[in-house]
C-alpha cells in the first residue's frame, strides 16, 4: 500500500489553481466555511521540520487555492504556527479558528522531540481551563497572530486522552468558569462561535451537558479508517445543533501509506483495515486518500475537513485529491466489505 498511495503524493493531476470551495453553516451560526480548510499543526514544526519560509509558502498557497479557512493553536510549536499564520493572513479575508486551554510561559522545554516538536518558540504550557484562564489566552493568542479577530475558538485538549486523572480537575474548571468566558466572548460578538477541539467521544458528549456548543473539532474519529462518532455523539449533535469540523482525515497517516495512526506506530489491525481499504480503491482507481478526505463530508452535521499538509506540494496534492470524481459504487462496495458503518452517510 505504501508505495502505490505515495504515487499519488508524487503525481499532482491539474495546475495549482483555485476552484469553488462548498461553504457550510457552522452549527446554527451565521458564519459558513469551507468545507476544506488547512490544518497548522505542521507549520508551528509539529512531527514535521518546516521552516518558517516554507510556512509562509504554505499558507499563500492555500490562499491562491481558494481555501480561507485557517486552525492553529498555541500548542503547534508553542506559538510558532499562530505567528506565521498572522503573518500571512494580516489584512487578507479570512476565517481562523484558534484554541484556548494553554497558556504559554517562558521558557523553553527540554527536549521538544518528546512533544512531537522541532525547533518551537522557548516557552512552555500551563494548562488553564478556568475563566480568567480563558480570557488571557484568548488575548494572548491575538497579540501571538498580530490580528484583531479570531472567528472560532476552541477549548484545546480537554479530555483523559490528553490529561489522565487531570481531566477531573481541567473539566471542572471548564465547567464553572471557561465556558462562561467563552460564551461571553461569543455574546459580545468577539468570537462568532465556540467549542472543542479533541481527539476523544466522550468528552464532546460530557461537553454538551455543560453548555450550548457550536461545534466540536474532532480528530481522528470520523474517517474513512474509523466512524466510532456515529453511535452516540452524532445524534447528540444533530439534537444540540451541533457541527462537526474532521480533522485529521488521514488518521495521522496510515491512510496515505504511513505506518502512523494516533500519532503513533499503527497496530497491525489498523495497517491491515487500511490495506483493505486501498484494495477497494485500487479496483475502482481512485485514490484512498481522495476517498479520505471526502468521506466525512457525506455527512451534513461536518462542516469541514482539516487535514494538515507539510508543504506547498502536499497541499496541491491534497486539492487534487478533494476534487477528485469518486462513483457511488465505490461508497456502497466499502458498505457491502463492511469497512465502514451501514449508518454512514456517504457522498453522491
Amino acid at each position: 500500500m505504501t508505495r502505490r498511495v505515495n504515487l499519488w503524493f508524487n503525481t499532482l493531476a491539474g495546475k495549482r489553481r483555485g476552484f469553488n470551495m462548498d461553504k457550510r453553516t457552522v452549527g446554527q451560526t451565521k458564519l459558513s466555511i469551507d468545507s476544506l480548510g488547512l490544518g497548522g499543526a505542521p507549520l508551528g514544526g509539529n512531527f514535521v521540520n518546516l521552516g518558517y519560509k516554507q510556512a509562509e509558502e504554505l499558507i499563500q498557497t492555500a490562499k491562491k487555492l481558494g481555501i480561507g479557512y485557517f486552525d492553529t493553536a498555541p500548542w503547534y510549536g508553542f506559538g510558532r504556527s499562530q505567528r506565521v499564520m498572522g503573518d500571512v493572513l494580516r489584512g487578507s479575508k479570512y476565517v481562523l479558528s484558534d484554541k484556548v486551554g494553554r497558556l504559554l510561559a517562558p521558557g523553553p522545554v527540554e527536549n521538544p522531540v518528546d512533544f512531537g516538536m522541532i525547533d518551537p518558540l522557548p516557552f512552555h504550557v500551563v494548562y488553564d481551563y478556568s475563566y480568567d484562564g480563558i480570557m488571557r489566552a484568548y488575548e494572548d493568542n491575538l497579540q501571538r497572530l498580530g490580528l484583531d479577530r479570531i472567528d472560532i475558538l476552541l477549548a484545546h485538549d480537554i479530555g483523559k486522552y490528553q490529561h489522565g486523572e487531570e481531566h477531573v480537575r481541567h473539566f471542572k474548571n471548564l465547567e464553572s468558569g471557561g465556558y462562561r468566558a467563552m460564551d461571553e466572548l461569543r455574546t459580545a460578538g468577539l468570537i462568532k462561535a465556540i467549542g472543542i477541539g479533541v481527539n476523544e467521544n466522550q468528552v464532546c458528549m460530557d461537553a454538551l451537558g455543560i453548555g450550548d456548543w457550536d461545534v466540536f473539532l474532532l480528530a481522528g474519529r470520523y474517517t474513512l479508517l474509523e466512524q466510532t462518532a456515529l453511535d452516540t455523539l452524532f445524534p447528540a449533535c444533530r439534537e444540540a445543533g451541533t457541527s462537526i469540523i474532521c480533522g485529521g482525515p488521514f488518521n495521522s497517516g496510515v491512510l496515505v501509506g504511513r505506518h502512523t495512526w494516533n500519532y503513533a506506530e499503527a497496530p497491525k489491525d489498523v495497517i491491515d483495515k487500511a490495506r483493505a481499504l486501498c484494495v477497494v480503491a485500487d479496483e475502482f482507481g481512485i485514490p484512498l486518500a481522495a476517498a479520505a478526505l471526502q468521506f466525512p463530508l457525506g455527512d451534513e452535521i461536518v462542516c469541514s475537513v482539516i487535514p494538515g499538509p507539510r508543504d506547498k506540494g502536499e497541499l496541491e496534492q491534497i486539492v487534487t485529491w478533494f476534487k477528485t470524481p469518486i462513483p457511488t459504487e465505490f461508497w456502497s462496495t466499502l458498505k457491502a466489505k463492511n469497512l465502514i458503518e451501514p449508518s454512514a452517510v456517504v457522498p453522491g
